[in-house]
C-alpha cells in the first residue's frame, strides 16, 4: 500500500493513487471490523449494558462507509481538476505496482468471501476488497494503454471509473448499517406475516404491541404482547408463539408477554 502511494505521487498516476486510496480503506476496515468483533464477543452483558457491545460491529461498518464515501469524492475531485491539461504518466511503474496490488487483493477477498455471508462488517471489509480489486485490474489496463498508444487521458478515465464504481456499493453499506441503528425491522422479514402467523396460533386472541429490529448482523430480536383466548393455557400459548418465531422466522431471541384480555386493554390505556 506504501508502495502504490509512493509510485502514484512520483508518476501522477491518478488510477494507482485510487488503488492505493481504496487498499488504505482495506487496512483500517479490516481493522475496525477485527476490533468491533472482539469488543463485542470479550465484553459481556451486564446490568449497565444490557446487550454488552454488538452494536460496535454495525457503528465500525458505518464509519468504513462513511470513510469509503470521502475516498471516493477525493478521487472524482481529483480527476475532474485534470480534465484541461491530463499528466504525462510513465506506464511501466504503474504496471508492475498494480499488479502487485491486485494479486494482494485476490487473496484478502478469497480469504472474507465466505464471513462475507454472515457478518455486515465482514462483508463491508469483502466489498472494499472487491472494490479495490476492480481497481487494481482498471490500474492494470490504464498503464496498457498507456503503453501502447500513450493516451493520457487513460488515467484520468480509469481513475473516474473506479471512485463511480465503488459509491453504489458504500451506499448499499451505509443504508443496511443505518437501518440496524434506527431498529427498523429487518428489510427480509415482513412484519405483517409475522404478526398474521402469531396470532393463528391456537390460543391467541390478539397480538399487539409487536416490534422487531435487527441488534447485529445475523441477530433478530422481537418483542410483543400476545392476548389469550378465554380458556387458553397461558404456558402453551407461549411455547407455540417462540416456536413460530424460532422456527418460521429464525428469531431465536423474543420477549413476549402473554396477558389476559382485562390486561390487553389496561394496556391499551398507556402510550408512549
Amino acid at each position: 500500500m506504501l508502495v502504490e502511494f509512493a509510485v502514484a505521487f512520483a508518476t501522477g498516476s491518478l488510477a494507482l493513487l485510487s488503488d492505493a486510496a481504496h487498499m488504505l480503506t482495506d487496512v483500517v476496515g479490516i481493522g475496525m471490523a477485527l476490533s468491533a468483533i472482539l469488543l463485542a464477543r470479550r465484553s459481556r452483558p451486564t446490568y449497565t449494558r444490557t446487550f454488552g457491545y454488538y452494536r460496535a460491529e454495525v457503528i465500525a461498518a458505518l464509519a468504513n462507509a462513511v470513510l469509503l464515501f470521502v475516498v471516493a469524492g477525493y478521487v472524482l475531485y481529483e480527476a475532474l481538476a485534470r480534465i484541461g491539461e491530463p499528466p504525462e504518466v510513465p506506464g511501466w511503474p504503474v504496471l508492475i505496482v498494480g499488479a502487485t496490488g491486485l494479486a494482494a487483493n485476490i487473496a484478502s477477498f478469497l480469504l472474507l468471501r465466505s464471513g462475507a455471508k454472515e457478518s455486515l462488517n465482514v462483508r463491508g471489509a469483502y466489498l472494499e476488497v472487491f472494490a479495490d480489486m476492480i481497481g487494481s485490474f482498471g490500474v492494470l489496463l490504464s498503464a496498457a494503454i498507456t503503453l501502447t498508444t500513450g493516451w493520457r487521458y487513460a488515467d484520468m478515465i480509469i481513475g473516474v471509473a473506479i471512485g463511480l464504481w465503488v459509491l453504489p456499493r458504500t451506499y448499499v453499506l451505509a443504508k443496511r448499517s443505518l437501518r440496524i441503528l434506527f431498529q427498523h425491522s429487518p428489510e427480509e422479514l415482513d412484519v405483517e406475516q409475522v404478526a398474521a402467523e402469531l396470532g393463528a396460533v391456537h390460543g391467541v386472541a390478539d397480538v399487539h404491541d409487536l416490534h422487531v429490529w435487527t441488534l447485529t448482523s445475523g441477530m433478530e430480536v422481537a418483542s410483543a404482547h400476545i392476548t389469550t383466548a378465554e380458556g387458553a393455557s397461558g404456558d402453551q400459548v407461549l411455547r407455540a408463539a417462540q416456536h413460530v418465531l424460532a422456527e418460521r422466522f429464525h428469531i431465536s431471541h423474543a420477549t413476549l408477554q402473554v396477558e389476559t384480555s382485562d390486561c390487553a386493554r389496561r394496556c391499551a390505556e398507556l402510550s408512549w
